[in-house]
């Protein structure tokens, strides 16, 4: 009886359809596992030299004339002063790996890669945009933004899945230096095309974060005897008669894989942590939350 390290094609198309029709599902358990994760005092908005406008305010004796908005003013007896939101609030890039790879889970009582993955970066963006905060997906031509209607933006897109596509690759976007990063992924894609898109990011000077998450199976590579390998798109097979001769350099690869991960992030100053698919979310949803800021 052959061993096979994937689901079958319907399943693949079934996981897919539940990712996709599971909107509501994920964000609700997006915001229960963000509601076991304090907030502290990562919450900075207010005031202050800044780009973004925050809100209005009544004027008082002490304010300059040059500050006064004159336009907003001439719509009320009452003269207002124009407010700036203050420059140390942050803005957040996500990218959560969507690709064929992260459809994948060893049993069925395991989460699927991708829900896992979409569900810590829905998590920690509802964290971030609680502390006012903004946030966004590099893939949506969007800025981050603030508030519930960019979370529930993010949610629809984080539900959709592309099984067409193997491995998925971090999406190239614009960001200002000191603006922070997040990646989470299998990482298990051509590792050339990966590192270009982590260097692009890098070479802006934003702060970084890698999220590896996989399956225990991909982690250990239990297989003996016979063993069929598909990939989750069903484009490439493999089989073999001695899986078991091929763990040692399976190992070896993924252990490659993970130091050439730890190695960008030193060069870079980035942070990196491994999850896999059997431990708790709030355990790399915490690592996130504390390199974000959360704990200053």
């Amino acid at each position: 009886m052959s061993q096979a390290c994937d689901i079958t094609a319907p399943e693949i198309r079934q996981d897919a359809e539940y990712l996709a029709h599971g909107f509501a599902d994920l964000l609700a358990e997006a915001h229960q596992l963000a509601a076991g994760i304090s907030l502290g005092a990562h919450g900075r908005r207010r005031s202050g030299h800044g780009e973004e406008f925050w809100q209005y305010r009544a004027a008082v004796e002490t304010d300059a004339l040059r500050d006064i908005d004159w336009r907003r003013s001439a719509r009320s007896d009452d003269h207002f002063i124009r407010q700036l939101e203050w420059q140390n609030t942050q803005s957040v890039h996500l990218w959560v790996d969507r690709g064929a790879s992260m459809l994948f889970r060893s049993k069925p009582d395991l989460p699927i890669k991708a829900h896992r993955a979409a569900v810590l970066g829905l998590s920690i963006s509802i964290l971030l945009a609680k502390a006012g905060e903004r946030v966004g997906l590099t893939d949506l031509a969007d800025p981050p933004k603030q508030g519930i209607v960019q979370i529930e933006k993010m949610a629809a897109s984080l539900a959709r899945t592309y099984a067409d596509q193997e491995f998925s690759i971090p999406a190239k976007k614009q960001m200002k230096q000191g603006q922070k990063a997040v990646f989470i992924s299998d990482f298990l894609g051509d590792w050339d095309q990966i590192f270009e898109s982590l260097s692009y990011a890098a070479n802006q000077h934003a702060d970084g974060y890698l999220v590896q998450v996989l399956d225990p199976v991909e982690m250990d590579f239990p297989f003996k005897g016979r063993t069929v390998l598909l990939s989750m798109n069903g484009a490439h097979k493999f089989e073999t008669l001695r899986a078991q001769s091929l763990r040692d350099e399976y190992r070896e690869k993924l252990a490659e894989r993970k130091a050439a991960l730890r190695q960008l992030s030193r060069k870079t100053g980035w942070g990196y942590t491994c999850h896999q698919t059997t431990e708790a979310a709030n355990i790399p949803l915490m690592w996130l939350y504390q390199v974000l800021g959360g704990q200053r």
